[in-house]
Parts: C-alpha cells; structure tokens; sequence
C-alpha cells in the first residue's frame, strides 16, 4: 500500500496551486460580490488542460484519472471556492458521454469542452424530485425520429450558460420497475421550447451559474440519446459513484484552505497580552481539524484509486462524499470561529468559504441520502 503521490501528481498539484493562486484569489471576492460568470478564466484553466482532464486525449482532455481531477479541483477550493466551483462546472456531466455515449457524440461534444469553447450541463433535479430521481417526471416521447421532451428542471449548473445539456427523463412511464423508466437524452441549449432562468439570491458561490429550466415541446432526433433506452437510472447511479468523489475533492480543498486562514490569523491576532495560537484550547482546535481534515483526504483519495482501477466502489464514493462534507463544514465553522467577530466580516476570505461550505452537504445527494446508501449496502436491504 503506498500513499506516496507521484511525481506527476505532486506536478500537477503544483500547477493547480499556482493557478489557483494567481488567477483565482485575485478576482474571486470581486466575482462573488457581483455575481460574475468569468468565461475567460475557463478559457485559461482549459488552456492548461485543467478542464475536463480526465477526458481522454483522443477527445481533446489530457486522459487523467479521477484521482488527478480531484486534486485539481481540491487545490482551486483552497484557494477561492466560488471561482472553483465555476471551474467545476463546465465538464460536468461529461463522465456520462465518456461512459455511454456514441463515437459521433464524443468526437462532436466533448472537444470544445476540453478546449473550453463550450461548457455543459447535467440536468437532473426537479421540485418534487431531488433525493429520489427515480420519481423525475420530466418526458421524453418518441415520436418518429425523434424525442419531444416537457418538463422542468430546478438548480442545475449552467444552465444559462450551457451549449448543451443531457437531461434525465421519463422515457418508460409503463415500466413497473422504477430503475427502468428514465433515459438520458443531449440537448443543445438554442433548440425552440428550451428556456432557463438564472437563479439569484443564492447563500454563496455567486459566480457559478444556477437555474431553473424549462422545456417546452423541445425536439431532439433520436441520435441524441445517450446510452440505452430505459437504462438511465443505472447509468446515472455510475455517473454518482464518480462525481461523489469530486464533491469530496471540493470538500477536502475548501476545508485546507479554512484551516490555513485560520492558522495564519491565529499566529499573528493578539490577546492578553500574546498570540491566541499560544493558548492549548487553540491549539486543540487545530489538531482537531487537521486530523478531520487527513481523514476526509483519506478516504477521498481511495474512492478515486478504485475508480480509476476500473472497481468503482459506491459505498466509498458515498462515505467520501458524506464525510469529507461534513468535515467542510465542521472545518470551517472552527476557522471562523478562531477569527472572532472578524470573521463575519468580508475583510476576511474566511466569510465566503464558510457561505460556501454547505452546499457541499446538499448537491449530488444530501448527507442524509449518502448515509442511507452506505447503510443499505452494509445490512443489504433496499
């Protein structure tokens, strides 16, 4: 067993950083505060080839694993999380063109992703159906040579901002198995009947793009279904087992660079007389949040080694999503609690990670869904 990254990794982690560093922190408290979607900033993440990397080179990514993704996207979230949550975005959803989809719809779709000319979606959330997508109620109807789809979605990324989304739909209503009834189709975002609405008034992450979309009769030939018909539900299941790891990876970043702020204010604020790092309940605070934050690197960085073996491990993907979440936010409320009253302020970086740090628990499942999962496939019960 050896938890040594390589030198490649410990390069690209490098990289990251000094992206991060230099691109992000500069501007993110400017985007967030104004809301910005900076499309140039993914242009020169692409350009380095942190967007989409994992894509296969073929395809125009660098054909990394999702170990490395992760790390990349662990370093953007120390550094800035609302930028790197807009860098998150853009290749989102493309695991299930790699997985499932035809040569034409890689070879069409997935270049200008990499090259970060286009950005994507992956709709799947709807108001009465979140935690339980087997309930989406969005239609897909076949008619001829192609699907009509209505319906409505809510809270996706991109979706303003999007050159196409996939969209999981109810292709199968007949089917007595809920497994069986939904699809996964490609929508081009400037096709009639499709309309998106921005969300605002979000707790944190101003910067990426939120909406609410909408489809109206919108008409897509049968070419742009993606995988097997009625097969959706499962192939989505192994779209989760890889994003979960993702959202730890965010998770595990935000949290590093919580506890670096904190350590850095801790050192210099003063009180009675010396600094509040020399008091033993200060330093108890951090030992504590080091050891949580180890622990959630751990585990993330073992639901990606099975990933990228070819054995995606859904009770991991789960564990590491649920806890390094947890650890976020735990993580984070201690570091601005160690700022005191300044840390309500935004004279600190430590306000908007903390406004940042819940939705960590919510997208991709709630913790509560991660936990449901876990302890299914433990007792083996459905």
């Amino acid at each position: 067993m050896d938890f040594e990254l390589s030198n490649r990794q410990k390069q690209i982690r490098l990289a990251a950083r000094e992206f991060a560093e230099g691109e992000l922190v500069p501007i993110g408290k400017e985007c967030e505060a104004k809301g910005e979607f900076p499309r140039d900033l993914i242009k020169k993440a692409a350009q380095l080839g942190f967007i989409g990397c994992f894509i296969k080179k073929e395809y125009g990514g660098l054909g990394l694993g999702l170990l490395e993704h992760g790390i990349i996207l662990e370093e953007f979230w120390r550094a800035e999380p609302g930028l790197a949550q807009v860098l998150a975005q853009p290749a989102f959803g493309s695991d299930i063109l790699l997985l499932y989809g035809t040569e034409e719809q890689k070879k069409n779709y997935l270049p200008p992703i990499a090259k970060g000319d286009w950005v994507m979606g992956f709709s799947i959330t709807e108001p009465e159906a979140g935690s339980d997508a087997a309930s989406v109620t969005t239609t897909a109807v076949r008619i001829g040579e192609e699907y009509v789809i209505n319906g409505n979605k809510v809270m996706i990324s991109n979706g303003t901002e999007a050159k196409f989304i996939l969209v999981f739909c109810l292709t199968h209503p007949e089917e007595t198995s809920k497994s069986k009834r939904h699809s996964i189709l490609l929508v081009e975002t400037d096709r009639p009947g499709y309309k998106a609405d921005k969300i605002h008034g979000k707790m944190g992450l101003h910067a990426s793009d939120t909406a609410n979309i909408f489809f109206n009769n919108v008409r897509v030939p049968k070419e742009n279904l993606v995988g097997v018909e009625g097969n959706g539900f499962f192939q989505l299941m192994d779209f989760l087992d890889r994003s979960r790891v993702i959202i730890a990876a965010h998770a595990v970043g935000l949290a590093q660079g919580a506890i670096e702020q904190a350590v850095n204010y801790v050192k210099k604020r003063k009180q009675f007389g010396k600094t509040i790092a020399s008091f033993q309940v200060t330093q108890f605070k951090v030992a504590e949040m080091a050891t949580l934050i180890e622990t959630a690197r751990g585990i993330m960085y073992k639901a990606a080694w099975y990933v990228d073996r070819g054995t995606p491990n859904s009770s991991l993907s789960a564990m590491a999503k649920w806890w390094a979440s947890n650890v976020a936010v735990r993580v984070v409320d201690e570091a601005l609690q160690l700022h005191g009253g300044y840390g309500y302020l935004d004279d600190y970086p430590i306000e908007r990670f903390y406004r940042a740090a819940k939705l960590l628990e919510l997208y991709e499942g709630t913790k509560e869904i991660q936990k449901l999962l876990i302890g299914r496939q433990i007792l083996g019960v459905k």
